[in-house]
């Protein structure tokens, strides 16, 4: 998939980001959640990043953030896992727990929600039928029904992140400077690559043909699914804890230790959301400058509307691998 210089937009925020997850697509569009250090998760529009509403309650950092069409769900060092109307906002039961709560994870009918501690993950995967763990330097797959370990898989690493794509049955596991994919299923290996620096996140576009990583050299990455690296950007200024792409593929999402939430378009030029890219050619021929602006809207307004929402919008171009 050809990819050109990608606009990004970002979101300032008094704490780190350290989770992020998309809703499904809703009447509504799709919604975004994200969990800060402050204990303050937010909702946002998935498509543009404007700020919905803060999720209030919780007494300690919120490590995990997750969304479906109706609900939201954080985890928090407080030792509780709230569940939201992310509609309304409002809260909808505490589960209480005895540790820090790290992890949260809804099934795909909604019906249940999985919490985990410190720097473990859970994921729900085949059809719900299954569960998979990561405990330090081991994954763990789990049968449902009986709560019996199926299979696991040892690293010589910590585990840093753990994505399920339902779409192939597929797990990419982020371990070191490692970023491999994994059989949801049997957990048995189907390919892997290295990065030039410890990745704390991956994600993979739905169309499977590219991922897009960060991590610890404040660096975004984007690699083709066999592990060629085709683009990078600089311009963080901490570790990049998440990144996640919308369930449309449109554009990406990513969360930082330098509190900011910025959004990637996946296709440039394409008006979608927050962007309206135009490329005019000028009198000489050369293209100018891209420009970006939200669709129909003013100037003024577009003046008006960042500094609502406290928010910027930069474009930033990336290094292209030849």
């Amino acid at each position: 998939m050809a990819m050109r210089q990608t606009l990004l937009a970002y979101f300032g925020h008094k704490w780190p980001m350290v989770d992020l997850a998309f809703s499904g697509i809703t009447p509504y569009g799709y919604f975004l959640t994200s969990a800060y250090k402050d204990g303050k998760p937010m909702l946002r529009q998935g498509d543009t990043g404007d700020r919905i509403g803060t999720l209030w309650g919780h007494k300690g950092a919120v490590w995990g953030a997750t969304l479906n069409a109706t609900k939201a769900a954080t985890a928090a060092a407080d030792f509780t896992a709230k569940v939201w109307d992310a509609v309304l906002g409002d809260e909808l039961m505490t589960l209480a727990h005895k540790y820090i709560v790290k992890t949260v994870y809804f099934m795909q009918d909604s019906n249940y929600l999985l919490t985990k501690g410190q720097d473990k993950l859970l994921l729900w995967c085949s059809e719900d039928k299954q569960i998979l763990s990561a405990d330090d330097k081991t994954s763990r797959l789990w049968d449902h029904a009986t709560m019996t370990e199926v299979k696991s898989l040892n690293f010589n690493m910590s585990v840093s992140s753990t994505k399920y794509i339902p779409e192939g049955e597929i797990l990419v596991i982020t371990c070191g400077l490692s970023i491999a994919f994994h059989s949801a299923v049997s957990l048995d290996p189907i390919t892997s690559f290295e990065a030039p620096a410890t990745i704390n996140s991956a994600s993979l576009h739905p169309e499977k043909e590219f991922l897009v990583a960060g991590g610890e050299d404040f660096k975004l990455y984007k690699y083709f699914n066999h592990g060629e690296e085709f683009e990078s950007y600089k311009g963080y200024f901490g570790p990049i804890h998440c990144v996640r792409f919308s369930r449309d593929g449109e554009l990406y999402a990513s969360g930082s230790e330098d509190r900011t939430l910025r959004l990637g378009q996946t296709v440039v030029g394409k008006t979608y959301g927050l962007w309206k890219c135009v490329l005019p050619e000028e009198e000489s021929g050369e293209l100018a400058k891209p420009k970006i602006g939200f669709p129909e809207t003013t100037e003024e307004e577009l003046e008006e509307i960042v500094s609502e929402n406290s928010d910027c919008i930069y474009s930033s171009t990336p290094d292209v691998k030849a």
